[in-house]
């Protein structure tokens, strides 16, 4: 038939080449479409304990982090990002039901699945929709350093996963140089466990530890599931306490070198006693050098976050599946490393409530967007971005709109929560109030002229109007959170 067609009929092969050259171009086109209509994957990367103010991409100038700057440099980074509840448990437990703490009654380190019943959390939300759905060490609520070295599920919730897999790690326990720095003011203990701090330059590769495994398996998951839609929750522990990371991770922070926060004079006397964090350097018995040796270790332990960060970044390219998925670093909460001389987190201050957040969509172009959000926004947000049903019920926000256009304003004020008192911060105040009847004390700081928050305005008669409004919204805040249908 063919030689026919090539030796007696030339309109014939030009049909055929027409038909034939047609059919590929509709079988590619097809393809080409179909590749175009898969849903966006979505690689969920959070870090443990951190600090925005850690970060080169907001600005420090010591501790360089150059692979989450890379995801900054391709997505939208956040300026006033704000945590649910400033310690891991409630924060977790808010953005992954996608309920305030005070909604659910999840205040402290336990599943909210009680809560809700058998409302879709985040990542179930997508499990149900056909994506693989993975958890690689901490999303929940997970202790550390106990659970890593146990290599337990923590208050994590099975139903949202097809599948988890936790990186147990020596912790404290790792060999190497190590130094307890809370609650040793002779320098006489050894190295101890438990949520202290203690750092530790350890001997051997980054593989040796928890997070250098997360990001072995991530690497690993990405590879397997390239093919199929996926929504991979990566947990770092670092820079949780203990401050571990391999040797070579301290070279560039010597700890006579570290540079501590403005000391202020009398810098408590205006904050309610309620106000005064659970970790200072007074109580924690952290002299100086101490303290500085504290900064040293925090820092250490982010650089090798970070590099495992580039780690799961890079099988993102590898696998060719980078252009259609969305990532999103952030942080569960802030942290304090010697502002107002208080250490860690659960404080309604600045350094603890505010978190770094980073959205990368495909296609999207990179921004700096100063409105406020909350990481409660994620879940509507991701659904959406995903092409998914919002759930109506959600308390969070849908904030993918400032992807495309970072002035764009969903919210007037961030809310956020310790258990032991609410702050409500908008665009010229931080209101924080101990208990709800305030008879554990205000604060109020003028963010404009006073960011760092030295001085207390709350027992000024002049803004006396301001507090008196305050409390009003709180009231309406607070009622609005608990009448949600839960």
């Amino acid at each position: 038939m063919i030689n026919c067609v090539r030796a007696k009929c030339p309109w014939c092969l030009f049909v055929f080449v027409f038909f034939v050259g047609s059919f590929i171009l509709s079988v590619c086109s097809q393809t080409t479409a179909a590749e175009l209509k898969k849903p966006y994957n979505v690689l969920f990367i959070i870090s443990d304990d951190l600090t925005y103010t850690a970060l080169s991409c907001y600005g420090n100038d010591v501790c360089h982090t150059p692979n989450i700057d890379a995801i900054a440099a391709t997505g939208t980074r956040f300026t006033r990002a704000y945590c649910q509840g400033t310690y891991c448990g409630p924060s977790r437990a808010s953005f992954m039901s996608g309920y305030y703490p005070h909604a659910t009654g999840m205040l402290g380190y336990k599943t909210p699945r009680p809560a809700i019943g058998d409302r879709a959390m985040w990542a179930e939300h997508f499990k149900n929709n056909g994506f693989y759905t993975a958890r690689v060490s901490k999303i929940f609520h997970m202790g550390v350093p106990g659970g890593i070295e146990a290599g337990t599920d923590g208050a994590d919730d099975p139903r949202c996963w097809t599948e988890r897999f936790n990186s147990q790690g020596p912790e404290w326990k790792a060999p190497g140089m190590g130094w307890t720095l809370e609650g040793n003011p002779d320098g006489k203990l050894p190295v101890k466990g438990g949520n202290t701090f203690v750092v530790v330059e350890a001997d051997g590769d980054d593989l040796v530890h928890s997070d250098g495994r997360t990001a072995a398996k991530a690497c690993e998951l990405i590879a397997a599931h390239k093919d199929e839609p996926f929504f991979l929750g990566v947990g770092f522990v670092r820079p949780h306490v203990p401050f571990v990371a391999p040797k070579k991770y301290y070279e560039p922070f010597p700890y006579s070198k570290m540079l501590l926060p403005e000391k202020v004079p009398g810098d408590w006397d205006d904050i309610p006693p309620a106000g005064i964090n659970y970790k200072t350097s007074k109580n924690m018995q952290m002299n100086v050098p101490k303290q500085r040796k504290a900064v040293g270790g925090y820092y250490a332990s982010v650089a090798y976050m970070d590099a495992q960060v580039g780690k799961v970044m890079t099988a993102l390219e590898n696998a060719g599946i980078a252009d259609r998925t969305i990532v999103i670093f952030t942080s569960d909460h802030g942290y304090h490393l010697g502002e107002h001389d208080f250490w860690a987190k659960v404080s309604l201050h600045e350094e603890s409530v505010r978190v770094p957040l980073i959205i990368s969509v495909p296609g999207k172009k990179p921004a700096i967007c100063d409105s406020f959000t909350e990481l409660l926004d994620l879940y509507p947000t991701l659904s959406s971005l995903c092409g998914l049903e919002v759930p109506s019920r959600l308390q969070g926000k849908d904030i993918s709109g400032m992807l495309s256009d970072p002035t764009l304003q969903v919210r007037k004020t961030a809310f956020t929560v310790n258990g032991r008192g609410f702050l409500l911060r908008d665009q010229d105040w931080a209101y924080i109030q101990y208990a709800e009847d305030a008879s554990k004390g205000i604060e109020l700081f003028d963010m404009h002229k006073d960011p760092l928050q030295y001085t207390n305005l709350a027992g000024d008669p002049k803004y006396a109007k301001i507090v008196t409004g305050f409390k009003e919204q709180l009231k309406v805040k607070l009622a609005a959170v608990r009448n949600n249908d839960l």
